[in-house]
């Protein structure tokens, strides 16, 4: 059986353009060239100095060759080139544009090069191939066209490459080379670079509203001898020096909640999280979660936080918290504004407003019922669910994709999660209803939050329950956490949590249909 560690020779070695390039490059090497030096001197960003220059007088191309403009250096990958007798030009391209370049027969010296078997326009035409990088010195001026342009003194290579770029006319076009290739994408098609950009910035934003707010950023392990905080199935793996079977983490929540009992008031964490789970347009096994607690918080004070944190966003980015027009689950187009206060619903009165359902005035058979004719449910994902998880596969069928505008539901029964507290009026309470809320934007979740848990006894009680169902057969079911049971017979104090999927924030905000396009590496399937 063949796995990834397997080693054979590549399948590119074969490649005539890969031979091609080979032979180049031991060439290069016999002239006493260096094909992969180890520095070059800063050059200037393309973007900066196209925006410096804008259409300023810059000299021209006699005094370009006199030497009396403007000197600069630049670097990138040569992605265009072509000859026209004693001078030739080309494209060099960095990571916030390209730049003209000229190369002439008489002036333009190769870094290095000191054979006279061959000349250096010769060697940049013939031994230097689209994709190279390359760094260039040289004076600015404009062609008779107007564009600004750098004549080159002397070219440096910097990298020899030996497999050559995406055709510059079709570009990268097959989304599975896409994604699993991220480096080639990223050269051929600056769309994808600025949503990740963008992904970075949204980040950035996210933990500069965090530390306006007070909170602390924290680090936990992502390796956990026991897992929880969320139902799912974890990644298994050893550890060989304990001969210890250990998890990835499924959550930040437990640990975080174990420094809100050792007395860290505030704190969030930005970090990755692994669900054994299926692979599909808005789910990867791998992901970025955020997570927030706050002592004194309830969920109320978590909801009224989390519209601000979006709407902060959306101002930063568009000035507006109007963010532009989106796609829901089914493909259809919406503007969603983040403008606050939103929306906030009970499950119940989602459940009655859209789907005409009073869950109250039902039996649990009512509501087997109605599972059975409303819904494309199997009879095995509810015939033995309780009263609890019925509401919510309602709730999930029948509500979340009339959810287009941001919605905060709340109030959910007790078996959807182990770690809320149970809801203060009585009347809810008696329904085993809990003090959860979460939001809903073109039919998507997006947050998870509750008025935290911290009575041990109940703690204890409903993960035992948990514990039980895991016994059962429930793989999702999260196991007994002794150690977390101790941490909050130490007192926690009254506390809001909060879990936002970082991922799907991003898409919302870039606009992008796919998590795919927002990983930088997402996970693949083989025949993709």
């Amino acid at each position: 059986m063949t796995t990834a560690m397997d080693t054979k020779t590549p399948e590119y070695h074969d490649y005539e353009e890969f031979q091609n390039r080979m032979g180049k490059l031991k060439e290069i090497e016999s002239l006493g060239i260096d094909p992969y030096p180890p520095t070059y001197p800063q050059p200037c960003q393309t973007h900066a100095l196209i925006t410096r220059i804008g259409d300023n007088e810059v000299g021209s191309f006699e005094d370009a060759e006199a030497g009396s403009t403007e000197e600069v250096t630049l670097a990138g990958r040569l992605v265009l080139f072509r000859a026209m007798g004693k001078n030739a030009f080309g494209h060099v391209q960095d990571d916030t544009g390209r730049l003209q370049i000229m190369c002439n027969r008489d002036a333009t010296k190769v870094h290095g090069l000191t054979s006279d078997e061959i000349k250096p326009l010769k060697f940049i035409e013939k031994k230097i191939d689209l994709g190279d990088v390359i760094g260039v010195k040289g004076h600015l001026f404009r062609t008779g066209k107007g564009e600004l342009t750098v004549y080159a003194k002397e070219v440096t290579l910097l990298c020899k490459t030996l497999l050559p770029l995406p055709d510059k006319h079709s570009g990268l076009q097959d989304k599975g080379v896409r994604y699993k290739k991220r480096w080639l994408d990223l050269i051929a098609n600056p769309d994808s670079k600025d949503v990740l950009v963008m992904r970075s910035h949204i980040v950035r934003l996210v933990r500069k509203f965090y530390e306006t707010h007070n909170f602390l950023e924290v680090e936990t392990p992502i390796l956990q001898n026991m897992y929880g905080g969320a139902e799912a199935r974890p990644f298994i793996t050893e550890l060989n020096a304990l001969h210890q079977e250990m998890y990835l983490r499924i959550a930040l929540e437990i640990a975080l909640k174990k420094l809100i009992v050792g007395g860290l008031p505030r704190v969030f964490e930005i970090g990755k999280v692994f669900r054994n789970e299926g692979l599909d347009r808005t789910h990867n096994p791998e992901f970025t979660m955020l997570e927030s607690y706050a002592a004194y918080w309830d969920y109320n004070d978590v909801m009224t936080f989390t519209e601000n944190l979006f709407a902060y966003v959306a101002q930063e980015l568009f000035g507006t918290t109007k963010i532009g027009k989106r796609l829901d689950k089914a493909g259809n187009e919406h503007e969603i504004d983040l403008q606050t206060p939103w929306t906030r619903l009970t499950m119940k009165e989602s459940i009655a407003k859209y789907a005409g359902i009073d869950v109250d005035a039902m039996d649990d058979a009512g509501l087997e019922n109605v599972l059975k004719n409303k819904t494309e449910l199997s009879p095995e994902e509810y015939a033995k669910a309780p009263r609890g998880k019925r509401i919510a596969l309602l709730f999930e069928e029948l509500v979340e994709h009339h959810l287009i505008q941001p919605t905060h539901i709340t109030d959910h029964p007790i078996e959807t999660t182990p770690l809320c507290k149970l809801h203060r009026d009585p009347s809810e309470r008696e329904k085993n209803m809990v003090e959860r809320f979460e939001t809903f934007i073109l039919g998507y979740e997006f947050c998870n939050a509750y008025t935290e848990l911290n009575d041990p006894v109940m703690q204890r009680k409903l993960l035992e329950q948990q514990a039980e169902m895991r016994e059962g057969g429930d793989e999702e079911a999260s196991p007994m956490d002794e150690e977390f049971i101790e941490a909050i017979c130490q007192g926690m104090p009254p506390c809001g949590g909060l879990g936002v999927g970082i991922d799907r924030m991003t898409m919302l905000f870039t606009g992008a249909y796919s998590i795919r396009d927002i990983l930088y590496f997402p996970l693949m399937k083989p025949e993709e």
